[in-house]
């Protein structure tokens, strides 16, 4: 069949997207579901600041490429072997298929899922090869989702089914901001009632992880960032204590404020910096958390007598160290009970052509999430 989506042919690109039109609204070829497979209607999608460093070459992807991985829809088709799903069942798409028998799958960590992430990184399904094509030649997958597309063809093992009735657009955004900031908070740091929590970073993963460490009932909510508008943002959505991260003394002024550092230190950002500074403002036997995609090419310098002496803890969290078949409903119902109100990090929405301003907002700090609607 022949589907609209936005096509990266080239990367990086610099912004503004409105003017160099990164992502090209294009009528691309989509094979039919293969085994396993499921053809979905795209009913909504987020613009995600890892979308963003595919366009600006921070996080380098074969191309031409369907962008897109935080998404909600329906299921149009099913391919052979998938006897779990149907038409008109809702689906929100993971960006990582867990294969359920390699080593991290069988630890009950899917997000590290072997087969599942060598499939991402060569821009094919999970069972192999690509059902995009144009002109004949095959166009890569994002992730396995390539949601910026009004269809799509994906592994049975990139989808969750929910019952919930929500709105498709906040649907989409338990894929991955709520997925992986919450999931952060929750499943990674382990943020316990009482603690004192700072989070670095205030996007729609961050403020993410921010109603997460609230949920789990943190004494302290502490928001950094350098936009004085998402700290008013997050003031709104629960944080304690707001600290602009581009005053001078901004370490010195939180770890005064709390008594020698927080417990948990949460970078969000996907900057050296930002997790250097949330290294520093972490209190002695804390832990520093980071879902931040940095450049890979970055590196940061670490005392290593620290970690010792302060007996400090520095933990990497990808897809919120996530069980999403078991996480998203839990998520979803926490939202639904008035505990996640994550539907406040929706702040603008434009059809799949708008999607290159979209990206200019979203570059710029305008919006916490656009979402496009189909």
């Amino acid at each position: 069949m022949k589907t609209r989506a936005a096509v990266l042919h080239a990367s990086p690109v610099a912004a503004p997207y409105a003017q160099s039109k990164p992502l090209r609204i294009e009528e691309v070829e989509l094979a039919p579901p293969g085994m396993g497979e499921v053809l979905v209607k795209v009913r909504a999608a987020g613009l995600c600041h890892s979308d963003l460093s595919v366009i600006d070459g921070n996080r380098p992807r074969p191309v031409p490429m369907v962008l897109g991985h935080e998404a909600a829809g329906e299921v149009e088709e099913v391919g052979p072997g998938v006897t779990d799903l149907k038409k008109g069942d809702r689906v929100i798409m993971v960006f990582v298929p867990s294969c359920g028998h390699c080593a991290p799958c069988s630890e009950g960590r899917p997000a590290l899922c072997e087969p599942g992430n060598a499939a991402n990184g060569v821009g094919e399904l999970m069972a192999g090869g690509r059902r995009l094509s144009q002109n004949g030649k095959p166009v890569n997958h994002h992730v396995g989702v390539s949601a910026f597309a009004e269809h799509a063809v994906m592994s049975r093992h990139s989808l969750v089914k929910i019952e919930a009735d929500i709105p498709h657009e906040v649907a989409a955004l338990f894929g991955c901001a709520v997925l992986t900031g919450v999931g952060a908070a929750v499943n990674t740091a382990k943020v316990r009632a009482g603690e004192t929590v700072a989070v670095v970073g205030l996007g729609g993963v961050g403020l993410s992880a921010l109603l997460g460490a609230a949920a789990c009932g943190a004494a302290r909510v502490i928001a950094v960032d350098l936009s004085d508008e998402k700290l008013k943002i997050a003031r709104e959505l629960g944080a304690t204590d707001t600290f602009n991260a581009g005053a001078p003394d901004v370490v010195e002024a939180i770890r005064a404020a709390t008594k020698g550092g927080v417990d948990h230190g949460l970078e969000m950002a996907g900057s050296v910096k930002a997790l250097e500074l949330a290294y520093q403002i972490t209190r002695r036997g804390g832990t520093t958390t980071t879902a931040g995609l940095a450049n890979p090419a970055h590196t940061m310098s670490l005392a290593p007598v620290r970690l010792v002496g302060e007996e400090r803890t520095l933990k990497g969290s990808y897809v919120g160290s996530c069980i999403p078949v078991r996480d998203i409903p839990r998520f979803i119902d926490l939202y639904q009970r008035g505990r996640l109100p994550v539907d406040k990090l929706w702040t603008s929405s434009s059809s799949l052509d708008g999607i290159n301003e979209g990206f200019d907002a979203l570059h710029e700090g305008r919006t916490i999430r656009h979402i496009i609607q189909m």
